[in-house]
């Protein structure tokens, strides 16, 4: 995992989007304990305080429950809520997509076209 100071995203939110991202691709699985909060901080050298905030605010997502004692672990995931989750990713990339296109003074059918062809190749 990567932190950018100067990237202008909190760091608790670069950590928990981190986990977030682990967790919807299913690198976490479900009952899998998450780092523990002093071991993570540690290793990225950031404060416990930080590393706590982050697993917070994946808790108040649904996607952590915290054991008292043992740590934070992954909840079972529902596929719709998955579905939902990567869909908001998508819609986002390709509102900046839509926007930059704009900007290029791109049609909607050579974006459209950009589109199919990059869902083609990476279908290869």
């Amino acid at each position: 995992m990567k932190l950018s100071q100067s990237s202008g995203v909190p760091i608790y939110q670069q950590v928990s989007d981190w986990f977030r991202d682990e967790i919807l691709a299913g690198r976490y699985k479900q009952g899998e304990y998450l780092p523990s909060i002093r071991g993570l901080a540690k290793d990225l050298k950031i404060s416990v305080i930080t590393t706590i905030k982050a697993y917070e605010t994946l808790e108040q997502e649904g996607l952590v429950t915290a054991v008292q004692g043992k740590g934070y672990y992954v909840n079972a995931q529902d596929s719709e809520m998955l579905k939902e989750q990567h869909m908001r990713k998508v819609e986002t990339a390709l509102q900046e997509a839509i926007k930059a296109s704009k900007i290029a003074e791109i049609s909607k059918e050579e974006l459209l076209e950009t589109l199919e062809t990059l869902y083609d190749m990476d279908e290869e």
